[in-house]
């Protein structure tokens, strides 16, 4: 799973890194500790019947499907397993259409042994993870129709079966795609199925062999110094 994760770059950086078009207002400042439901930087395609733009938006991270009557759920949607998930009335429309990527510099998981919980920061050597996402539209009902906050953006990264060294950390672990498999899973002209998402895990095995994780300190406030190694 991912339950906290880390961006650094800013928002000018994730327009060049990313190819963005257009780069919505309010975009959320660098954080060391998102949590669910905080505001997350994502990367989404759309064409609106013209031709396809790649946009930066912010978005709350905790998927809420249009069809929910609240926004927050009796279920975390934060995540959500790619085994399986066009079965999933959630998830099942966004992964038709609404695909993100989700930039992360990277991402905490814990290790639970006789019941202590140990944390670990995993990343690249060097660079920007893109997760794999998906996003959704809500109406807020409670909002007049000329409110701009009528509509919340929401997102969910997907998770899959650790593997290698992450297995012995946490047996789940986001699907992280490489550059070359970001258009492909970005294209609002797709429709996305169960074999799209699949191909999406597979691709990401190349991103997570090369992955470095270390222990760090117990996750307390926001800043760069969560994510240095912990010291003997």
């Amino acid at each position: 799973m991912c339950g906290r994760f880390v961006i650094s770059d800013t928002a000018p950086d994730l327009v060049a890194l990313f190819d963005i078009d257009e780069a919505g207002e309010a975009l959320p400042d660098p954080s060391w500790n998102i949590a669910p439901t905080d505001p997350i930087a994502v990367v989404l395609e759309s064409n609106k019947g013209g031709p396809v733009v790649r946009r930066l938006e912010s978005a709350r991270w905790s998927l809420v499907p249009s069809f929910a009557k609240e926004l927050t759920l009796p279920y975390p949607t934060f995540n959500a397993r790619a085994e399986g998930i066009t079965e999933k009335a959630s998830f099942r429309a966004s992964v038709a259409s609404k695909r993100a990527l989700i930039p992360a510099e990277g991402y905490y998981e814990w290790q639970t042994v006789e019941k202590t919980k140990t944390p670990f920061f995993i990343h690249p050597p060097e660079g920007v993870l893109a997760f794999a996402g998906l996003y959704s539209w809500w109406r807020d009902p409670t909002k007049a129709d000329d409110d701009p906050a009528r509509w919340v953006l929401s997102a969910t990264i997907l998770t899959t079966d650790a593997t290698g060294a992450l297995a012995d950390i946490h047996p789940r672990t986001p699907v992280m795609l490489p550059p070359e498999y970001w258009d492909t899973w970005l294209d609002p002209e797709t429709e996305g199925d169960q074999d799209l998402v699949d191909a999406a895990v597979d691709a990401s095995h190349e991103v997570v062999s090369g992955l470095e994780l270390h222990e760090v300190a117990p996750l307390r406030g926001n800043g760069p110094e969560l994510i240095l190694p912990l010291q003997p």
